[in-house]
């Protein structure tokens, strides 16, 4: 069986290959063969197919022994270099790897000669709208017949380079569930090569396309590791408004076997590396891409060599814009100017914002251990490793790259401003002196200068002048409220001009477990229960003083035990338990005698933020809710704290056990609202263990099985008779569109989602609701 499938789908040509197919091709090989489709011009290739991955890890038994490793390794790294071990040392089996051959030698054919070819990385989780994964795994060039099947294998090995990993937990994604193909094509001779984007990645203006390009292999500009020429096209009519030529130091190009770094001087340097007539090609190339997808695209190009124009200009990736899309907002222009200052650098915008510290020249990233949180990086240019010191940086300087190098989308990402190009701040700039980086205009200054701008960006007033609730009224208007899903309340500034109702759940065991990091018992015997009362009620405090007056859906704690022994004297009350995740959970621990003194904390703290602070608009949630006793016993212990249900203090409950679904008519009577977890709804009711990588290859685990949306369509019909709410704060809208369709046509009141996809799925749900109001008439 496994081998009929593998010769089905184990290797696809790319001209077989959709955007849809993402699961099968992965994000760059559903990408490139969806290009192809529409006639843009993509080296020939084929892709080794994430069935080809499974058919390898099963044949040498890695799965189990792959979670094992991420389940007992704390670190990154060392999980990282266990798991890459075991995949580089294991077999291909042979009727896979005579079926690479095989596929390569077609290619050969095809081309007429022998070939040399590119050997990339294309994860199941790549290049998806919410996220850049520029970088998290490994790509190979020129390899030769010999090399390919390890090199194959090493592409499969880099799914768990330590970056990723690390990169994958900071975006919610389980890394064991993550697979891998591997997008195999004829290696471009780039004469010359580059990135473009079509908007302005520096602020968001969409009536551009912005080119950047240099000699020799792609590398050089994606890497960061040349200060690229850029030429910026308008949109309308394909005219070139901006051009500018940089010296370029190196360029990269294929040598013996190897790529080399060869150093530039003299009219090649200071020459353009594009000529108009190709830079107006890409444009085109460019507009056609954007007009199938139907969003703003950021690309990958190569110009070859050996051929003529226009038939020698390649597009080699193209994915969406993760930056601008995510943050639903467009332009972000300078309103004043600066009055005398001390300019110290100058360079190229390219992640917007102004913040001023003391400066850290670092040269290399193993210089970075005493980087301390605020300080602002300059360096010569990053790379993936250098993203734990961008977290913690205040800014962001580089001697090289452009607005589409590493450093630049990485500091989008994180909301960091950076200032790219400026080739010699690492000269210029000295460790711990004070600076200002204003990268609205690309300038650094010397001193510490208080700048009003950013606050009145920060607070959603735009260019134009418009406030944030003005804003957020040109996006559609819809009957289901979109909610978000939050976890850190110290991020919640980040998303406040997402065009979101309210939080639908807020986690407070970030609070607890990052902020008070002691168990609640522990503090209430050493006496000093306060401390947990207040830094909660700070905490949910910031969140909804942020958002006032939407409400926000405070989730009461869902520590497992093995979680709560985490905590600093938590070994002394938590048992040991088998299965923790059906164990002393959610309600069964408030209505406890161990724990039921550290779950009225948790209710002072609620007060606390609700009536001593005002925030009127804290709701609470009660998780894992198994039976009507518990709950009614729960809420009595909230009412002793003097806590009530009325007009402007709503009470949920989580419904994720069946019996909630049983049940709903009888807790119905008793809570004002439900919010479906998904997760849990889907395993309990499948009797499926969500992290069995067995059940889940086979299918088990899917949140759209029959069974759990007829239980989120029964609780929805009986929560309505009775009046009241019914939400959704679970994985499954997030992350299926078509859960989001089923929810909303069911009468859904509420959707509640990760902040990567509020936007998409405001949009997605007025489509919804729109076409139901069409179908009605």
């Amino acid at each position: 069986m496994v081998t009929q499938i593998l010769k089905e789908e184990g290797i696809l040509p790319l001209s077989r290959v959709r955007k849809d197919m993402v699961e099968l091709a992965g994000g760059k090989g559903a990408n490139l063969g969806e290009l192809l489709s529409q006639g843009i011009r993509v080296p020939p290739g084929f892709v080794i197919t994430s069935k080809a991955y499974s058919y390898f890890l099963d044949y040498n038994g890695l799965r189990d022994k792959i979670v094992s490793i991420l389940k007992e390794e704390e670190s990154s790294e060392k999980a990282s270099e266990r798991i890459k071990h075991l995949i580089l040392t294991s077999q291909v089996p042979h009727d896979l790897e005579e079926m690479i051959y095989g596929s390569f030698d077609e290619l050969s054919r095809s081309v007429g000669k022998e070939i040399l070819v590119a050997v990339r990385s294309s994860a199941t989780a790549e290049d998806i709208e919410s996220a850049s994964f520029a970088g998290q795994q490994d790509t190979y060039l020129n390899v030769k017949r010999a090399n390919l099947i390890n090199m194959v294998k090493a592409v499969w090995a880099s799914l768990y380079n330590a970056r990723a990993i690390e990169y994958r937990k900071s975006k919610g994604i389980d890394s064991s569930k993550v697979e891998m193909a591997v997008v195999v094509q004829k290696m471009v001779n780039s004469r010359s090569s580059g990135v473009m984007f079509t908007l302005n990645p520096s602020n968001g203006d969409r009536n551009f396309i912005v080119i950047e390009s240099s000699w020799g292999l792609g590398e050089a500009v994606v890497g960061g590791k040349v200060t690229p020429d850029e030429v910026i096209i308008s949109k309308s009519d394909l005219k070139i408004m901006d051009k500018r030529i940089a010296k370029k130091s190196m360029k990269i190009v294929y040598n013996q076997g190897n790529n080399v770094e060869v150093p530039l001087n003299g009219d090649e340097s200071e020459s353009p590396s594009i000529s108009d007539e190709e830079a107006l090609e890409l444009a085109k190339l460019a507009l056609k891409i954007e007009s199938h997808y139907g969003m703003p695209m950021d690309i990958e190009w190569a110009i070859d060599a050996d051929m003529k124009f226009p038939d020698n200009v390649f597009i080699v990736q193209a994915r969406p814009e993760t930056f601008w899309a995510s943050k639903g907002k467009e332009v972000v222009k300078s309103t004043t100017q600066p009055t005398e200052r001390k300019v110290l650098v100058k360079g190229l915008a390219a992640s917007p914002g102004i913040a001023s510290g003391k400066a850290r020249v670092l040269m290399d990233v193993r210089e970075s251990k005493d980087f301390q949180k605020g300080e602002i990086l300059v360096t010569r240019m990053t790379d993936p490793d250098w993203v734990p010191v961008m977290k913690i940086a205040s800014a962001i300087v580089t001697d090289e790259g452009g607005i589409t190098s590493h450093a630049a989308i990485v500091s989008r990402e994180l909301g960091i401003p950076a200032i790219v190009g400026t080739k010699d701040a690492t000269k210029v700039l000295e460790t711990g002196q004070e600076i200002t980086v204003d990268a609205t205009r690309g300038v650094v200054y010397a001193g510490r200068i208080v700048a009003e701008e950013p606050k009145q960006e920060h607070q959603g007033t735009s260019v134009s002048g418009l406030s944030r609730d003005v804003l957020l009224s040109l996006f559609p208007v819809t009957g289901t409220k979109i909610y978000m899903n939050l976890g850190q309340p110290d991020i919640i500034e980040k998303y406040l001009d997402l065009p979101f109702d309210g939080i639908g759940l807020m986690r407070i065991e970030f609070i607890v477990s990052e902020w008070i990091k002691h168990h609640p018992l522990y503090l209430i015997k050493i006496g000093k229960p306060d401390e947990f009362v207040n830094k909660l009620a700070d905490g949910i405090a910031r969140v909804a003083s942020a958002i006032y007056p939407r409400p926000v859906v405070v989730r009461f704690s869902d520590f497992k035990t093995n979680e709560y022994r985490g905590l600093i004297g938590g070994e002394e009350f938590e048992p040991e338990e088998r299965n923790p995740m059906i164990g002393w959970r959610g309600v069964s621990r408030y209505v406890s005698q161990q724990y039921e003194p550290a779950f009225r904390l948790e209710v002072r703290a609620i007060r606390k933020a609700r009536e001593e602070m005002g925030l009127k608009n804290v709701w609470v949630m009660f998780p894992f809710v198994r039976t009507t006793w518990e709950l009614n016993k729960a809420i009595g212990i909230m009412e002793g704290e003097g806590l009530r249900r009325s007009g402007d203090f709503k009470v949920w409950i989580m419904a994720e056990v069946p019996s909630v679904i049983t049940m709903a008519d009888e807790f119905s009577k008793m809570v004002d609202g439900f919010s479906i977890g998904s997760n849990d709804l889907a395993q309990l009711t499948l009797g499926v263990d969500r992290d069995s990588e067995i059940l889940g290859r086979m299918g088990y685990y899917d949140e759209r099985d029959p069974a759990v949306l007829r239980s989120m369509k029964r609780l929805i019909r009986i929560a309505h008779k009775y009046g009241r709410t019914v939400s959704i704060c679970g994985q499954a809208p997030s992350v299926y569109p078509e859960v989001t369709e089923f929810l909303v046509k069911e009468g859904i009141d509420s959707i509640s989602i990760n902040p990567d996809t509020v936007i998409y799925t405001r949009r997605l749900v007025a489509s919804i609701e729109q076409k139901l109001l069409l179908r009605r008439r």
